[in-house]
């Protein structure tokens, strides 16, 4: 037997370890049910194995955790509740009432309030009088001593008739501090106020105010004299008292669209002026009732933006730029006579026209050349009455410090020296308004000299006097300023103030007419009224648009 079939035997025959030979099915079970069990322990060591990691590295983990993380609570717990809290919570209540206790105090001051007052409102017809039985006019405090500021040192900067800026100055806190500025006080402001209830219980029911028949309106005794037309139609005089009485309230602050005490009194005259205006613009007749009532329209306008009064207004306009009268050979125009345009340049007339259109200006409305105009007529009717002919001073030659300049009630287009026919020379008030209206400043020769003269020849010592010349005078020397305004003021506000009828029934608040000595002075008591009452508004008339201006 070979070798090879030796081994093979061998592997067919498979002995146990006594020699004894093993039954290979039985050998195959065996060895079938160990690999079994190795599997199964496998599977045991391992999964012990991936326990033990998990472990391992839970373990990690919470050793890597950084303890400050379980400190906070036991912290917190030790720290006790601060006692501050309560020791601060009466100071935080101080805090929050101490400003109600302050608005909750009434302070009474004789200064000028700095926060604007409410005006009181009343939108019924009703009279103050009526309402208010002991209403506190304050017109004896109208002395020096009682002064709300200092005198006012304005120079003259072209303050209009009407900017805005200068209406947002003319009520409440805001008119007080104008007028105080202005060198006004509480006398001239409450003498002004009880003008106003003059003007009011004398208006007729049609909203007009009848040069004539006015005291019939009035309720109270005694009553106050009829006045007069003098010559001219009810239609031209009465036009213009309506002019001048709104331009009284309106220069006070009070108009036709914001709450205010007079505001029923002041659309029933603008009512009235749109009521009597011509399809063309025209108010009354003449190139002088119809300047005074369209720059009342203009003021309503600028001050309230009143759509409805911008076409009549801007008519009213028109009519003053079509009769302003023509320059040969100069596009501009120049000053205005009493009806169409002619070579009759009358300063009077034409002050009143300046004055309108300043104020239209002022609104917005298109009031073309005719400001470049009117400065072509100031320049050369002052140029030929100071031509220094016939001992007349020279406008070449003159000292802003001590020389007087004339100017004459009517001047000739094209004349270059001054003749009779030119009329009287006592027209610098209306020369030095003009000036200022039209962009003279302080220091310029014009406006300077005809100030010296209005301050040699013009400033009033006692009531009456002259109302008309005082209206102009006031307003141009107020924008002159310095020591002639001081001197002005000083002379006119307590007179006017001290001069105002009193407590006597259907007199009080208005001014006397005799002795007041202009042409159209006897027209009466409303029209004597009303140039005071101006007057005394220009302090806070004008004061506002002065302030920062150059």
């Amino acid at each position: 037997m070979s070798q090879q079939d030796q081994n093979d035997d061998q592997q067919e025959q498979l002995l146990d370890e006594n020699g004894n030979p093993i039954d290979p099915e039985q050998q195959q079970e065996e060895d079938d049910g160990q690999h079994k069990y190795a599997g199964v322990i496998s599977w045991v060591v391992s999964g012990a194995l991936h326990a033990t990691m998990i472990m391992l590295m839970g373990t990690i983990y919470f050793l890597a955790k950084e303890p400050e993380q379980e400190v906070p609570p036991v912290r917190v717990q030790s720290i006790p509740p601060p006692p501050e809290k309560k020791e601060e919570k009466p100071k935080l209540e101080r805090e929050l009432l101490e400003p109600k206790v302050e608005l909750d105090i009434a302070v009474q001051s004789d200064n000028p309030n700095p926060i604007t007052q409410i005006e009181p409102v009343e939108d019924v017809t009703t009279r103050e009088e009526e309402t208010d039985s002991n209403v506190a006019k304050g017109r004896e405090e109208a002395v020096a001593d009682s002064e709300m500021g200092g005198q006012g040192a304005f120079m003259a900067i072209g303050a209009g008739g009407g900017s805005a800026g200068m209406f947002g100055s003319r009520s409440g806190g805001g008119k007080r501090r104008a007028v105080g500025r202005g060198g006004g006080s509480k006398g001239s402001e409450s003498a002004v106020d009880a003008a106003l209830r003059w003007f009011k219980k004398h208006q007729s029911p049609n909203g007009m105010w009848d040069a004539e028949k006015y005291f019939q309106n009035c309720t109270e005794d005694p009553k106050c004299e009829p006045g007069a037309y003098e010559g001219h139609s009810a239609e031209e005089v009465n036009a213009a008292m309506t002019g001048y009485a709104l331009l009284a309230f309106l220069g006070a602050g009070y108009d036709h669209k914001t709450a205010n005490k007079f505001k029923p009194t002041v659309k029933k005259g603008i009512d009235y002026l749109l009521s009597v205006q011509k399809p063309d613009g025209l108010l009354g007749a003449r190139n002088y009732e119809h300047p005074v009532a369209t720059m009342a329209l203009a003021e309503a306008y600028a001050m309230t933006s009143d759509k409805d009064l911008r076409e009549p207004t801007q008519k009213g306009v028109d009519v003053i730029i079509s009769r302003q009268n023509k320059d040969d050979g100069n596009a501009y125009g120049l000053g205005w006579d009493y009806s169409k345009p002619s070579k009759r340049n009358d300063a009077s007339v034409t002050g009143w026209n300046v004055m309108a259109l300043k104020s239209a200006y002022a609104g917005g409305l298109t009031i073309g050349n005719a400001m470049e105009g009117s400065k072509q007529w100031l320049e050369q009717a002052w140029k030929a009455n100071n031509d220094g002919k016939e001992g007349r001073p020279d406008w070449q030659k003159l000292d802003i410090y001590k020389d007087e300049s004339l100017f004459s009630y009517c001047w000739t287009t094209g004349e270059k020296s001054y003749e009779k026919g030119f009329g009287h020379q006592n027209m610098a008030p209306v020369g030095m308004v003009c000036a200022v209206f039209l962009g003279h400043r302080a220091g310029d020769p014009m406006l300077e000299t005809l100030a010296n003269f209005v301050m040699n020849k013009q400033t009033p010592k006692a009531y009456p006097t002259n109302t008309y010349y005082m209206y102009y005078n006031t307003l141009g020397v107020f924008q002159v300023g310095g020591d002639k305004w001081k001197v002005w003021n000083s002379s006119v506000r307590d007179m006017l103030v001290n001069a105002q009828r009193k407590g006597d029934g259907c007199f009080d608040g208005s001014w006397d007419f005799e002795g007041t000595n202009f042409h159209g002075h006897k027209i009466g008591r409303v029209l004597s009224t009303a140039y005071n009452t101006l007057c005394l508004e220009v302090y806070y008339r004008y004061a506002q648009v002065n302030q920062g201006k150059k």
